[in-house]
Order: C-alpha cells, then structure tokens, then sequence
C-alpha cells in the first residue's frame, strides 16, 4: 500500500506501493501480454513507477468480469444496499484523502491543495449519488380509466468509462458513482499518463463492499486498450472525456453495435467581463479560471471578453497579479505547478509562438520554464496575450495550458457575439453588477453551462457538459444519473 509522504518524495526516495496491474474481478492482477509502461513526476520530468499496459484479452476479461456481475449481483442488489455501499466509499475516501492527493499530485503534477479538494469532490459526487439510489423513480401515465401506464428506469448495463489526465479522480468519480448508482457496472481505462487514483478508488470500492467485478480498472494506451474497449461488443454504454479528435473516433467505434454515449470534448470558455462589474471578484475569478490546473481543464475560461471601457486598468492588474503566481512542484503545493507530459509542454509553446510571429502581444509570460528550487520539470509560466481577432488560432483552438487570450467588446452585446464565436460550447463565465443583463447573456450564450460573479460556480448537483464541438449529454447532477439507465414503458388494459 502506499504510504509516502512529500517530503520523501521530494526528498527523491523510490516511490512504494502503488498497484503495477489491473484491477479485474475484485482483485489486482498482471496483464496477460506482460508489458509495462512508466508514469512520470510532471514536477521532476522522471519516470516514478511501472504500470501494466493492457491489451485486448485484458478487455475480454474485464468486460466478462463485468457482464457476469451485472448479471448475477448488481442490478439486482436493493438499491437501498446499493447507496450504503456508495455512502461506505465516500467515507473512505474522506478517511484517505491525504495518500489519495499524495498519489494525484505526484501522477498529474497539479499543486497538493488542489488535489485535496478534488478528493473531496470525490468524495461528495459518492455521497450526492448514494442518496440518489432509492429515489431513482419512474412515472405513471394519464391514460383512460381502463388502463394503467407506467414507466421504470432500468440500469442500461456494462458501461465504459474513458478518464482523462487533467483530472483523474474528479472525472473517475463523477462518472463511477452514478452508473453505481443507476445498478450498472464498469470498465475503466485511466489516461496512460495518470493510471494510480482509479486503480487505488477501484480497490477502494472492494473495501466499501463493492461486489468482485462491478468495478474494474484497465490500463495502458488508448490503442491497446482504449480502442478495443469502446468496440467491444459487451458495452453497453461509454463515458469518454478528451478531445475532440479522440471522441469523434470514439463515436465511430460505437456505432458498430449503436452503443450508447456522453461524450465530453474540451472547450474554448469565454469570460465576460463587464464594466460595471465588482472588479476583484471579476479578478480572482479569471485568474483562477485559467491558471488553476496549470489551465489543464476542459472548462477553463480561456479566453477573457472585456468591455473597451475598463480593459486597460483590468489588464494591468491582471497582469500584475499573474507574475506574483508562485510556480514549483505541486507536493510544495505552489499557485501553479507543471503540465503534464514534455510533449503537452511543446505543444502549449507552440500555439503561444506562432501566434508571436503573426504579431500578438504577450502581455506576460509566454516561456518555458522549470521548477526554481531543481531547474527540473514540465513548467510553462502563466501567460496572457493581448486582443486578438475573433479567427485567431488563439481564440478558436483549445490550448490546454495556462494561456489566457483577450478579446475587447465595445458593449455587453457584442462580448455575446464574441463569446459564441467560436466552434465550443461548454460552459462560459459573465462578471456584470446588473444581473438582468447576466441573465439576458446565460440566456442568449451557446454553452451548457454559465457561471455568473463565480467561476467553476456549483458542484456535483449541477449537470455539467457541452454544446457543438464540445460533446453531448450531461454528467452530475440527476442529469448524469439518467445518462445510466434506460427507460421502459409498461401500458396494461385492466379493464
């Protein structure tokens, strides 16, 4: 079991403990062609520990270990039963939150504090959906008196979930608790960069009283795995977050067998910021919108849409506070800690020096770096760039990092139209002081999700997923439950 602290980590002792197989039928296991991959300290540039990179056998035997206990345990497990198990998770989580955050940080680089809290979250989607198990109820129809209608909502079956690497806990939970919920059991395949949080939740679910094979856990690469996995005739249903290229082969792989889907697919979130706004609150929310996370999420609100009438003032400052953004190895728990691969770093400098070369403005940052304590790591400094036209490849293209790209609007009106400019719809923020006007503009923006005066405002009761290219369907929320079950109608004459 591991048992580290960061201090020792730091410290450059081996890294113990962490599970190097799969997690199939209840129990870890080693991958039939016996290959292994290594993870990497995003904090050092260092390969930390060995993993199993599975294959198409290994899918075979998970989704069997699937079928057989959705058969033969889960659906019909009371669903009473089924939230106290759900409720035993949460609380096990909670009681292992600091090794949980430990193992996070060190897998996916983010500071210490932030994988505490997505712990947490963790550990609220288990509770939030534990309630959920024994309400989960169907409808009677109005039909004529000699008739009676009804409908029930039925777990859909075996359901494939694909986890990305920004957020490996926080995506695995609020997709595992659900189809938990719903009666459905799981095949998951972590990112190949960040494997150890869903094999340790999944052995943590055993503990909770989680029945051998509801729960199983594959790794390895989205070819050897990933691939097969969402083509595999056994799944009923697939969960995938990443990219858009990746879900549109994912969408394909499903329609062989009219497989069902949520797919969620990044974004390009707009953030208004009116004049009449409360200008720190508008400050701490942008800063934290695009810099949490290294800019390493979906929802990120990378692009800031800001009134003519306060941007000069409101740039400066934000730029002032951007350079005091401490920057280190997330077990030092900085403001800002790495990207997660050297290949995602070359890529974030790309999209920031092509658009130095068409002429942009880097307002701040805009460089390479590395941790000041080691002069090690995948770090890239916060980054904000100056207006730019609405069909720069800095507005239209999802960087994925911390850079930050201004769009000035003459008026309320026109932050709309720029807002919406953009091929993504996934969630948008609005800072305004008249909430008339905020509610005209979530009313009128092309995007799942609005955030008004608070950005990431909400948490796991809120449904949360896109619009055009940034997927379909909704997960959290009773939303993400229905996602999990399939409705059946029953119409009887009675008389």
């Amino acid at each position: 079991m591991f048992e580290m602290n960061a201090a020792d980590i730091l410290a450059g002792k081996p890294v113990e403990g962490l599970p190097d197989g799969h997690f199939i039928g209840g129990r870890f296991v080693a991958g039939l062609g016996g290959a292994m991959m290594d993870s990497f300290d995003a904090g050092r540039g260092i390969a930390f520990a060995q993993f199993a990179n599975g294959n198409a056998a290994d899918v075979d035997r998970a989704v069997e270990a699937a079928r057989s206990a959705f058969r033969q345990t889960w659906r019909g497990t009371a669903p009473a039963e089924r939230g106290r198990i759900l409720y035993r998770a949460a609380a096990l989580i909670r009681e292992n939150q600091e090794r949980f955050a430990l193992v996070e940080t060190l897998d996916c680089g983010k500071p210490l504090s932030e994988a505490r809290g997505d712990v947490l979250g963790a550990a609220r989607a288990f509770e939030y959906y534990a309630g959920a198990c024994d309400k989960l109820q169907g409808d009677t129809f109005p039909l004529p008196k000699s008739y009676l209608g009804y409908s029930v909502y039925e777990p859909v079956g075996v359901t494939a979930h694909i986890i990305p690497w920004n957020y490996p806990i926080s995506t695995t939970a609020r997709s595992f608790a659900p189809a938990l919920a719903a009666g459905c059991t799981i095949v998951a395949k972590p990112a190949e960069q960040t494997p150890f949080t869903a094999l340790l939740l999944a052995e943590l679910l055993t503990q909770a009283g989680l029945p051998d094979g509801v729960c199983n856990v594959l790794t390895g690469t989205g070819a050897d795995v990933g691939a097969p996995l969402v083509a595999h005739p056994g799944i009923n249903h697939i969960t995938f977050t990443g990219s858009v290229v990746t879900g549109q082969r994912v969408m394909r792989s499903a329609a062989e067998h009219v497989t069902r889907l949520v797919l969620e697919l990044g974004g390009k979130s707009p953030v208004l910021v009116l004049k009449d706004c409360d200008r720190e609150r508008a400050l701490d929310g942008v800063l934290g919108a695009i810099f949490e996370n290294a800019g390493q999420i979906c929802s990120a609100g990378s692009r800031l849409v800001i009134e003519r009438a306060i941007h000069d003032e409101f740039a400066e400052a934000l730029c002032r506070r951007t350079r005091s953004l401490s920057i280190g190895h997330g077990l030092r728990d900085p403001q800002l800690g790495p990207v997660n691969s050297a290949a995602h770093l070359a890529k974030i400098a790309g999209f920031v020096e092509r658009a130095r070369g068409r002429g942009a403005e880097i307002l701040t940052g805009g460089a390479i770096t590395a941790d000041p304590e080691t002069g090690l790591g995948w770090f890239y400094e916060p980054t904000i760039v100056g207006d730019r036209p609405y069909d720069d490849e800095l507005v239209q293209e999802e960087i994925f990092g911390p850079v930050l790209t201004v769009q000035i609007a003459e008026d309320a009106r026109h932050a709309l139209e720029l807002a919406n400019g953009t091929r993504y719809g996934l969630v948008a923020g609005i800072y305004a002081g008249d909430i008339s006007t905020a509610l005209g503009l979530a009313r009128d923006l092309d995007a799942g999700q609005v955030y008004i005066n608070e950005y990431f405002a909400g948490g796991i009761e809120v449904p949360f997923g896109g619009n055009k290219l940034s997927g379909f369907g909704r997960e959290k929320g009773l939303e993400g439950l229905k996602s999990y079950c399939r409705t059946k109608s029953v119409a009887a004459r009675i008389g």
